[in-house]
């Protein structure tokens, strides 16, 4: 009986191998990306595919979808090609696709390993658009990564980031109690990231999430990027919620002023999420408004539209918050040597788009993005616009005071897409205009549920300009009706931090409430005042 439990037991291996298909023999194999145009050699990304289509792994390049595998298989496809690499190919046919950034068209080559194979394969990929060449540069204001090694962490940054076409990354400090302990990229000094930037080729600037939340992950005072920061603001995050000790006594206020008297920048996080935002951006404590950066996906009418028509100068800003699961990023035109400070500042002035996909160009009677047209008296402007993509955006949206004004369908060029809208615009009031593609759906809305097209790693595509502004006889857009909303909501903000706050006592109660208080105050006089100008 033994004897026949052995014999089974060296059976059954041989009868599970011989089920298996066989893995294939490899081969060595070079890989090199270079610009179709003048032949440099260009870092970016590759996707290699058997004959039938499946996925063929290489293990010895950084999978693009680290961190991010289980809930986005698609981007795991796509690997990481610093430099010309060997790696070992399966001996059969196999599809190799290359991208570099987001300015090339996608290349690809079928090549048969079976029998005779080359030791290079070159790839060459065309480059469709230069921004650099538009004096633009490009940055994620919003980054952290956890649960990876040091090791793994910095080859993280020094590849990613530079295939991925970006100029910048702020890398950012945030707590949560215990769950920080394998926050990887809390570990990094500033010499750390002069470092990485030496390394990698590109920019590394600091920063801190600020935040508070009433629950763990519930709605508080909001989430904060303060970039290019000199010191930690201490407490990094406010509250029992987050930190499982203390109180909710400190507004968020505190910190960002704090920040801003060290000169740092201070863009709001993940929309319109947060009891503090409008006071915050009413109060002009605010540089600039992320979308799309991680959670909390919600629409531009939410928090842009609404802000742009109650006559605030709101700059477009994104990131991607937990690793980069994107090609988000924000353009701004910057001229000299690219350091955290100037990019902010123009971050800061509105001269800014952002994209995960296509490039936009975009003027109005010949002022940018984030400039102003001063006419006179009511009549007409001429407004030009342009978007240029690898994937397919469907169509490009001329936006005016939160409507669509004209539209162009995209149309394929070569491996690409493009769209043009020019055209005038006849104005009887003041107002703003904005250049976006198709906006993202948003999960629970009926209304803005259709998704819009993917890019290559399976995002939806999205591309929206800061705005360019038209005051006539001297006056901005001042919506009475959207600025009422805007009131009442600060009221209900400020009620539910009454109901949902733990403060030690009166006086941190009132701390908290001053940042409303203050604000609604100052709104209703001049909700007044343009009242009663309007009325006239």
């Amino acid at each position: 009986m033994r004897l026949a439990s052995l014999s089974t037991c060296l059976l059954l291996p041989l009868l599970l191998l011989a089920g298996r298909a066989p893995t294939p023999e490899t081969r060595p194999v070079t890989i090199r990306l270079v610009d179709a145009q003048s032949g440099a050699e260009l870092p970016g990304l590759i996707r290699v595919t058997g004959a039938k289509r499946q996925s063929v792994p290489l293990p010895s390049l950084l999978n693009r979808g680290v961190g991010l595998l289980e809930n986005q298989p698609r981007i795991g496809t796509w690997s990481v090609l610093p430099r010309p690499q060997t790696v070992a190919l399966p001996q059969q046919a196999i599809s190799i696709e290359a991208i570099s950034g987001l300015e090339t068209e996608r290349s690809r080559i079928e090549v048969d390993l079976a029998d005779k194979a080359p030791r290079v394969i070159t790839l060459k990929l065309k480059r469709f658009y230069s921004a650099a060449e538009q004096g633009l540069r490009s940055a994620n204001t919003h980054l952290h990564l956890m649960k990876i090694s040091r090791k793994d962490c910095d080859r993280y940054l020094r590849e990613i980031p530079r295939a991925d076409g970006l100029d910048m990354i702020f890398l950012s400090y945030l707590e949560r109690a215990v769950e920080d302990q394998r926050y990887t990229s809390n570990r990094y000094t500033t010499d750390d990231l002069v470092k990485l930037t030496s390394e990698s080729g590109v920019v590394f600037g600091n920063g801190e999430e600020h935040r508070h939340n009433f629950a763990g992950f519930g709605q508080g005072y909001g989430h904060v990027m303060l970039l290019d920061i000199k010191k930690l603001i201490l407490p990094v995050s406010i509250g029992p919620g987050i930190m499982k000790a203390g109180h909710d006594g400190l507004p968020l206020r505190r910190g960002i002023d704090t920040a801003r008297r060290d000169g740092a920048t201070i863009v709001w996080c993940h929309n319109e999420w947060g009891l503090e935002a409008l006071p915050s951006w009413l109060s002009g404590k605010i540089d600039a408004q992320n979308i799309f950066d991680g959670g909390i996906r919600s629409s531009y009418r939410d928090s842009f539209y609404r802000y742009l028509n109650a006559g605030l100068k709101v700059p477009f800003s994104t990131g991607t918050d937990w690793f980069m699961y994107d090609f988000s990023r924000v353009y701004v035109p910057v001229s000299g040597k690219l350091t955290a400070r100037n990019w902010l500042k123009q971050l800061a002035t509105g001269h800014s788009y952002i994209t995960n996909g296509p490039f936009l160009e975009f003027t109005v009677d010949g002022q940018p993005i984030g400039g102003t047209v001063s006419l006179k008296k009511a009549g007409r402007v001429k407004v030009r616009g342009r978007a240029v993509g690898r994937s397919d955006f469907e169509r490009l949206e001329l936006i005016h005071n939160g409507g669509i004004v004209s539209i162009a369908a995209s149309q394929k060029v070569a491996g690409h897409h493009e769209a043009t809208i020019d055209t005038t615009v006849d104005l009887s009031r003041p107002g703003w205009f904005a250049l976006r593609t198709p906006p993202p759906s948003v999960s629970g809305d009926p209304k803005r549920s259709r998704k819009t097209p993917m890019n290559l790693v399976g995002r939806e595509i999205f591309a929206h300009t800061s705005p360019v502004y038209v005051e006539i006889g001297g006056r901005a857009i001042f919506d009475v009706t959207v600025a009422a909303e805007m009131l009442a909501t600060m009221k209900t903000h400020a009620d539910a931090i009454r109901k949902n706050g733990k403060f030690l006592d009166a006086a941190a109660r009132a701390r908290v409430l001053d940042v409303h208080r203050e604000a609604i105050a100052n709104f209703e006089k001049r909700l007044a005042r343009e009242t009663g100008q309007q009325s006239r």
